[in-house]
């Protein structure tokens, strides 16, 4: 390492973001990108471990003290090709990964960690604004014909890899425009859609066709698919969202959480939607179910909107602020998360079981709750009770469900080609990556279930390893 003492003299510097009064106001970036002196600075943290556990806990391998150590000493174009060989698109992870790398770094032991992700983030974008970033086309093209379906990160990373091995990409998507999740679920003061436009360019201008607007197996017939296609990648996501199905589910005003950000975020583009269709919150008293990060994502739209005020509510109970012994380092633990929307107003319960909604004249008015307490049964499992007497309202004119997703859309594609399922509803595939139709790969979280940006780009990377070896008999491109 460049400064073995490094830790010793520098303190972990937090992510800087705008302040609450003025990001509130627009849909820009809340977070503020670090200038290049601090970032070396922070990357000396970096210490010489021998055991590297950032590298284990990343599922895409990055080299972290690496590239670390080369972007304090200033050589940011060796970080930047480093960086490059394990992640297809550092400037979308170093804004929207967990970063489970942080919670493995060694000096977390006793100390702050080192701040990967913005490290990283930095090293991408010196990149950008100084021409590091160029089209890089094949040398040879091999012949084949492959179509991802799907634009997400799993479909993208796919896409990217069996370019550079030479082969034709075609991508499919339904939506007008190129991103999936990342575009219309991910709201601008996370992800800029200029973020992806950009890195969209580059990867047209090295050889990547992009077809919007095409539902697969409904304006193009999967037979046609497979005749056209020597092979076939499927990353469709994991689309179909758990409801809460109790008494009052039909009133109106309460929406599913992909339904609502992609309806804002349609709006930030400037996409016009129909009055009677825009889920607008504004003068609204808000209540998001689920404490996740899409629910944080949907109160960080209310407040933009202009919301009376915001509750989000949880099933579970509070995490703790610091590791328990049940996630010991260097597992990735369970903690209380505050996101950059929680510090713009939100009022947080926890605990809380949602047993009606309770209307008027059709629209959605209250929720009447009560509090659960979790117990450990004889077997040690968690059992889940009402805590009596514990009943209460909340006052609701929008709600918001945020609870996750069961799995990928079984009719269509799925149903068409007769894939198999596993018993969580995703598809099923054999250690390659591929279904048990010949040909026919699942990438992403329609193989994995819903997880991570960084998972899905790694589950497209290994996809396309298992594509490239499936049609040339063996490959060079890493797993």
């Amino acid at each position: 390492m460049g400064d073995i003492r490094g830790f010793l003299k520098v303190k972990r510097q937090a992510a800087e973001y705008r302040p609450v009064c003025e990001r509130v106001k627009d849909y820009r970036e809340a977070a503020v990108l670090r200038n290049t002196e601090d970032s070396q600075q922070q990357a000396s943290r970096c210490m010489d471990c021998g055991t590297p556990f950032c590298h284990w806990a990343c599922p895409i391998g990055n080299y972290i003290p690496e590239w670390n150590d080369l972007s304090f000493r200033g050589r940011w174009q060796e970080a930047f090709q480093l960086l490059s060989a394990t992640n297809n698109f550092p400037e979308i992870t170093g804004r929207l990964c967990p970063a489970q790398c942080e919670f493995a770094c060694t000096l977390g032991i006793n100390d702050d960690p080192v701040t990967v992700m913005e490290n990283e983030l930095s090293i991408i974008e010196y990149a950008f604004k100084h021409g590091f970033i160029k089209p890089n086309l094949p040398k040879r093209r091999t012949g084949k014909r492959i179509a991802v379906i799907g634009s997400g990160p799993a479909g993208l990373s796919c896409a990217n890899q069996l370019n550079k091995a030479g082969h034709s990409m075609v991508v499919l998507e339904k939506d007008d425009k190129v991103g999936g999740i990342l575009r219309f679920g991910i709201p601008d003061f996370k992800l800029e859609k200029w973020v992806l436009d950009r890195r969209t360019k580059i990867l047209e201008k090295e050889g990547i066709e992009f077809i919007t607007s095409i539902n697969v197996g409904q304006d193009y017939a999967t037979t046609k698919l497979q005749k056209e296609f020597d092979a076939i990648c499927l990353a469709i996501g994991c689309r179909l969202p758990r409801d809460l199905k109790i008494k009052g589910r039909s009133l109106k005003g309460i929406h599913f959480a992909m339904d609502y950000l992609t309806c804002a975020n349609k709006r930030v583009t400037g996409e016009r939607t129909a009055a009677d269709k825009f889920i607008d919150a504004k003068d609204k008293r808000v209540v998001v179910i689920g404490g996740g990060d899409t629910g944080a994502d949907c109160v960080g739209i209310a407040h933009r909107q202009g919301a009376s005020c915001v509750i989000q509510i949880e099933l579970l109970p509070q995490p703790p602020d610091c590791r328990s012994p049940d996630y010991p380092w260097p597992k990735y633990p369970l903690i209380l998360k505050t996101s950059t929307s929680h510090e713009e107003g939100a009022e947080r319960k926890w605990s809380i079981l949602t047993k009606k909604f309770i209307g008027e004249n059709g629209w959605i008015k209250k929720l009447y709750c009560v509090k659960v307490e979790f117990e450990k049964d004889s077997g040690g499992c968690q059992v889940m009770k009402e805590a009596a007497g514990s009943e209460f309202e909340i006052e609701a004119d929008l709600v918001i469900l945020a609870l996750g997703f069961l799995h990928t859309e079984h009719s269509g594609l799925v149903k068409d080609l007769g894939l198999e399922l596993d018993s969580k509803g995703n598809v099923k595939t054999d250690e390659n990556y591929m279904t048990k139709v010949p040909g026919v790969f699942s990438a992403g979280d329609m193989h994995r279930g819903q997880s991570l940006v960084v998972w899905a780009i790694s589950e497209g990377r290994k996809a396309a390893h298992y594509i490239d070896k499936y049609l040339m008999g063996e490959t060079y491109l890493p797993r």
